[in-house]
């Protein structure tokens, strides 16, 4: 029996405009509302990330991070 779908927790959060706009891009491809592609790709993190390619993009990401908060 497949669960049941409620969004139960809800929280602020802070996004860059890249990503805002990625995150839209992509809810509006699978037919989603915001909240339930994040729940989707958190749901299922491990089956759409390349663990090869994640750890070196995190790494550039947090490089890069002080000089994009200015």
């Amino acid at each position: 029996m497949p669960k049941r779908f409620r969004l139960t927790r809800r929280f602020q959060i802070a996004m860059t405009e890249d990503g805002y706009r990625g995150l839209r891009k992509f809810a509006s491809a699978a037919g989603l509302d915001e909240g339930e592609a994040l729940s989707f790709l958190f749901e299922n993190f491990d089956g759409v990330t390349d663990t090869e390619k994640l750890g070196n993009r995190l790494r550039r990401f947090n490089s890069e991070l002080e000089e994009r908060k200015r």
